[in-house]
Order: C-alpha cells, then structure tokens, then sequence
C-alpha cells in the first residue's frame, strides 16, 4: 500500500480524489436536507436523484467514445474547472421558486461526470505498473470511504454555520484543487487512434461506439462481467428504495441508529481498503471478485435476516461486509482494466456505467412494487442473493471454461 502511494503520479490522482471527494458529500447531505425544507416533498427530493441518474443512461457509453480520442488528464482537468463553475448558481437559491436550478446544476454535474469516471479508470493503469494495479484501486475506494465518512459532518457543520452558499463555495473549491494536482501528473495519457479517421461527426460517432461494443462482444470474460454489473446493480436498486424503511419497520431504528449505520459502513470501507490494498499483491483480481461477491453476499443476507432485537449485531456486520465490498470494486476494475487495451478503456467503463445505472433504476421500480406487495423485509434479501449469484456464476464459469484469465496484450491482439 504505502510502496502504491509513493509513486508520485498516482499519489497526485488519489489525493486529487479525496479532496473532490470530500466536497461532494459536503453537499450531498445539505442538497436533500435543503431541497426537502423548502418543499416539503419527498417527490422533489426524488427528482434530485432522477436528475442525477439520467446522464448515465443517455450519455455514458457515448461520452466513452470521447474519452478514447482526448488526452485523458487534460479531460479530467477541465471536466473539474467545469463541476466547480456548474455549482455556483446553487449558492444563490433563497426559496422554493428557484428550487429549478438544483435540478439543472445536479443535471450538469451528472452529465459532467460522464466523462470523468471513464476517464479516471483508463488513466490509471498508466500511473502504476500492474503489480500495484489491485492496490491502486483498494486505495481510490478507501478515499471515497473516508471522504464518505468526514464530509457529510462538515457539511452539515458548515450548512448550520453559514448555510447553503458556504458549502456551495467549499465544494466548488475542493473541484478547483483537484484540477490542480491533477495538472502535475507527468502521464501522457492520449490514446493511440485504433483506425483512420472518418469523416462526418455522427458518422464517426457511431462507428467508433460500435468499436467499443465489439471489444466487448468478443471477449468471454468482459461479457460476463457486464451480465454481473446489471445483477448487481439490480440489487443495489432495490436496497437504494428499501433500505429505510427496513431499519425504520423491520428494526424499529429512528434516524440516529440510521446514521450510525451509514457511518459503520463508511468505516468497513475505510478497512477495507487498507485489507485489500495490503492483500491485493499476493491474490488475483479474478479471487477478489469471486470471494468478495461470495461473502458480501452472504453477510447482506445476515443482515437482513437476523433478529430486530440485535441492533448491535447489524452495526458489527455493516463494518464486517465494508472489506468484500472493497473487493468487488477493486477486483472489478482491475480486471476490466487489465482485459482492455488502453485505446478502448473510457468506452468500455462508459457502457458499464450505462448497463449499472439502467439496471439501478429497474431494481427501483421492482423493489417499489414488491415492497408493497410482499413488504420490504422479504424484497431487501435481493441484493444479498444477487451478489451470490454473481460469485457462483463466476465460479461455473470458469470451471467450465467460458473464460479465462489472460493477460491485456493478448486482448490488444
């Protein structure tokens, strides 16, 4: 881990991360708390989610095909001049007749960020040689936990303290500052053109968005880790609609023993993350994945399922489940990263992150209907049992030979 930080290009990135990082959950917790003191309405406060979950679907598979023609580290620069700028506005909402503008900047932001997460994943392979790739990417999601875990106190802090405009600024800062240290990164990162240029916008647009999808189609593994991410995130829609009520109905928790679960998670991710960057040398992406998936979803099960009456129980598993969930993200992207050529990476992560946010919304709408039919105690055990699903799919996989593990220059060939 520490041998991963030291190499100063990533380190710039990673620090980059954290500090940006922090910033949007400053936010993220005063814009609902906000949205809802000015409506009232759980409606309004949902049409903040929605806004931020549209870009994905319409734009994030095509915004990858960009991704592959710019210089990667200039796209993340700019992309964050820009997150800081969007936000402004927000510092100036006083009522609930210009509650419009949260909906438009969270609109941006997410159409921004489009072109930043692709960007980020395909970059990262070229900041670190490959026996630290695993490490590298334990350490980004130990960065998002921890700035999970100290931002949302700031910004309720700084929203008490000084209101909205104050957190707008800090936030809009901490974007002005990752810009920054992402300019010091030494990384060339433009992609290699894969063919001749053609001409006509669209027409290239396309052609080179089909590209993307015939890197996928023709690889075993890349195929089956899309199939993954859409029962993933399945799941994760489903426990996005009926994780409060099930603390609130099933646990008779109130709102503090709410945050102090959100908190314990944070923590396990927090653990994780040194777990799995310390582990990661010595194991496989392909194992992290599998195992991580395995247990995570064994452990959800457990928490959903054992006694209302043992608070204390859930709040030992929530930070128990933080280090298999650090895991699969980490055993995920290295082996998207690994099994890409660098001229295909943003495409790739672009489409993974359409497949995971379309998925999301109909484990929404599933868990919606269920939850009322059924009840959410019974509903919440999808995600458990889908992640399951995904170690064991994996798992037959590659016992009956589907895939394979090879290394990312044969996948060039």
């Amino acid at each position: 881990m520490i041998a991963t930080l030291r190499q100063r290009n990533f380190f710039l990135l990673w620090f980059a991360g954290l500090i940006s990082y922090t910033g949007n959950w400053m936010l993220g917790v005063a814009r609902p708390i906000i949205v809802y003191q000015m409506t009232g309405s759980t409606i309004a406060t949902g049409g903040i989610v929605l806004a931020s979950m549209l870009p994905s679907i319409l734009l994030s598979s095509f915004a990858g095909v960009f991704v592959d023609r710019w210089e990667r580290k200039r796209t993340m620069v700019i992309v964050n001049v820009l997150l800081g700028l969007s936000l402004i506005p927000l510092a100036y909402v006083r009522s609930a007749d210009q509650l419009w503008l949260f909906y438009v900047v969270t609109f941006v932001q997410a159409t921004l960020v489009q072109f930043f997460a692709p960007a980020e994943n395909a970059m990262l392979p070229l900041l670190v040689d490959e026996q630290h790739l695993v490490s590298a990417n334990a350490l980004n999601s130990l960065n998002n936990n921890l700035a999970r875990l100290i931002g949302p106190a700031i910004g309720g802090i700084l929203l008490s303290a000084a209101g909205l405009s104050a957190v707008v600024l800090v936030d809009s800062a901490t974007y002005w500052i990752a810009a920054a240290l992402i300019l010091l990164i030494s990384v060339t990162s433009r992609p290699t053109p894969t063919t001749d240029p053609v001409p006509g916008g669209v027409t290239r647009l396309a052609r080179d968005w089909r590209a993307g999808l015939r890197v996928i189609q023709t690889d075993p593994l890349l195929k089956l880790l899309f199939v993954c991410a859409a029962i993933m995130a399945l799941g994760e829609g489903a426990v996005g609609v009926l994780f409060v009520p099930f603390v609130t109905d099933v646990l008779r928790g109130e709102a503090t023993f709410l945050g102090w679960l959100m908190s314990a998670q944070a923590v396990g991710g927090l653990i994780g993350g040194v777990v799995i960057s310390w582990v990661g040398p010595h194991t496989t992406p392909l194992r992290l994945f599998i195992f991580g998936s395995l247990i995570f979803g064994t452990i959800d099960l457990m928490i959903f399922n054992f006694p209302a009456s043992a608070p204390g129980l859930a709040l030992l598993l929530f930070v128990i489940v933080g280090i298999p969930t650090v895991g699969i993200g980490t055993g995920y992207d290295t082996l998207v990263q690994l099994r890409t050529v660098d001229a295909y990476r943003g495409r790739v992560f672009g489409a993974i992150q359409t497949v995971m946010a379309l998925f999301a919304i109909v484990g929404t709408g599933i868990a919606s209907v269920l939850g009322e039919v059924i009840g959410a105690w019974p509903t919440i055990n999808l995600q458990g049992s889908n992640y399951v699903v995904v170690g064991l799919l994996m798992l037959f996989a590659l016992r009956v030979g589907w895939v394979a593990a090879r290394p990312v220059s044969t996948a060039a060939d």
